[in-house]
């Protein structure tokens, strides 16, 4: 466009932020937000509000908060989108003090206000001012008037928030929050009969969170991963790999979530074998690569199996093998942990851990385990050829 020398407005520089939102991190996102900051003085357009309501959520998106902040004390009459995308900014940051400042100050307030101090409390861990704040929104006039509603997203991070708190008293709100939700006819969606589940699932008690699954008319990967991990989690293993196979003949598509949620029920019930296929099924028939999380499984799956052996240096080398190609940092130093008294003189595992570091970038960390090796006096095998 610009090679053209067709000139931009207003109208094109939100569409521009927006697209920079979903580039993957490998792009310069940061850098990238500022060209487009001087081009939008440049062309005279900064000053537009949805230009620079557009900007705050960016900035907010990439951590930039002095930005955000700057950006909002240059809007003269900012509107309440301006003042919501601040407010999840805020959140996202941790300042939480300064978020609920900006909240109290601001002339008007809608459901998307109210869930995003919400969720920057539990994002934060603050759960009892978040649900301190839930019921001081039900308690607005506006909601009791029912001029204002909580959304999709309020009940989401409502229910996420109950099943973080003690069990008997969560139970109790997480109720009494379905029964506002039955009493007003509010739409149970996917999402929130997922969040439904999860939290019923974490409180044990599966016949509510059964019952749910089976009335909500649209089931989505979400609903049917919430029942596979309440069940795994209560015990019912067995019932969960049914409700797997069943959605599999349903032709829903499983995704990461689900296999960590069947793989962490394999393991739970020591099912060696089952577990090793659904692995391996992961790729070979879902084209899903596994992550840290599945590897962490499969380990849990060894550790817990009644087998005539322990996980041993084979199949922990291995496995640390597969760290160092998925990037699987974490899980990989917790495996060494395990490896290194089983064999403390083989060279292997320092030259993964080495390479699995330098992979990541992680130099300094990289170039301890060659050291730690050269203290040790243990030397890397040369390589060679058969032939001559």
């Amino acid at each position: 466009m610009l090679n053209h020398q067709a000139p931009p407005n207003s109208h094109t520089f939100p569409s521009v932020l927006k697209a920079s939102t979903i580039l993957p991190k490998s792009y310069d996102v940061s850098g990238l937000s500022y060209s487009i900051n001087a081009q939008c003085v440049r062309r005279g357009v900064l000053n537009d509000l949805y230009v620079q309501t557009t900007f705050i959520a960016l900035y907010s998106q990439i951590g930039d908060i002095r930005s955000v902040k700057k950006m909002l004390d240059e809007i003269s009459n900012p509107c309440i989108v301006s003042y919501n995308a601040m407010l999840d900014a805020l959140g996202k940051s941790g300042d939480m003090d300064m978020a609920i400042s900006l909240f109290l100050m601001m002339p008007r307030r809608d459901a998307y206000s109210w869930t995003s101090v919400i969720n920057g409390y539990v994002s934060n861990r603050y759960f009892g001012e978040a649900i301190g704040l839930f019921a001081k929104m039900m308690a607005d006039e506006d909601v009791k008037s029912g001029i204002l509603r909580p959304s999709e997203a309020t009940f989401v991070s409502v229910f996420s928030l109950c099943a973080n708190q003690d069990e008997s008293f969560s139970l109790y709100q997480g109720k009494q929050i379905h029964g506002y939700m039955v009493r007003h006819e509010t739409e149970l969606t996917a999402v929130i009969g997922a969040a439904l589940i999860a939290f019923y699932g974490k409180m044990g008690s599966l016949n509510y969170a059964s019952k749910i699954f089976e009335t909500l008319d649209l089931k989505r990967v979400c609903t049917w991963n919430a029942l596979i991990s309440s069940l795994a989690s209560n015990g019912r293993e067995v019932q969960a790999l049914q409700v797997f196979e069943r959605m599999k003949s349903l032709s829903v598509r499983p995704n990461e979530i689900t296999f960590v949620a069947i793989l962490s029920a394999c393991a739970r019930a020591k099912m060696v074998d089952v577990g090793l296929g659904l692995f391996r099924s992961m790729s070979d028939d879902f084209n899903i690569i596994p992550r840290m999380e599945h590897y962490g499984c499969l380990v849990d799956l060894l550790n817990r199996a009644v087998m005539p052996f322990e996980a041993d240096a084979t199949v922990l080398g291995s496995l640390l093998a597969s760290c160092r190609v998925h990037g699987c940092i974490d899980l990989g130093k917790k495996i060494g942990r395990r490896l290194f008294p089983m064999r403390p003189e083989n060279c292997g595992k320092y030259v993964l851990l080495s390479s699995m570091y330098a992979g990541a970038g992680m130099w300094d960390h990289a170039a301890s385990f060659r050291k730690a090796m050269r203290n040790a006096g243990i030397k890397k095998l040369p390589a060679f050829s058969m032939k001559n």
